[in-house]
């Protein structure tokens, strides 16, 4: 029996190929809405960051978390998600 193929993808903070569980995904819906997707499957365009809050924060300062999402994203809806991806970590 072949080993089951791992799904892996990038953070959009530190550039690293990762596989798909390690990571979390923040999505834009069709409404244009940003949230934290918890389970990896909400419909809209998905960009991947790790479980870091430091990780999280350079992908903001870089612009790269607006560039993947391909939409401008409010400074508060930023710190939102700092706060949820800051207490999954604790």
């Amino acid at each position: 029996m072949k080993p089951r193929k791992i799904p892996m993808r990038m953070c959009v903070g530190c550039r690293e190929m990762k596989p798909k569980r390690e990571l979390l995904r923040i999505v834009k819906n069709q409404a244009g809405e940003i949230s934290l997707d918890i389970v990896g499957k909400a419909p809209g365009r998905g960009a991947y960051v790790c479980r870091d809050a430091a990780c999280f924060t350079r992908a903001v300062k870089a612009k790269q978390l607006e560039r993947a999402l391909q939409h401008r994203i409010d400074p508060a809806v930023f710190e939102q998600l700092l706060g949820v991806i800051q207490s999954h970590d604790g």
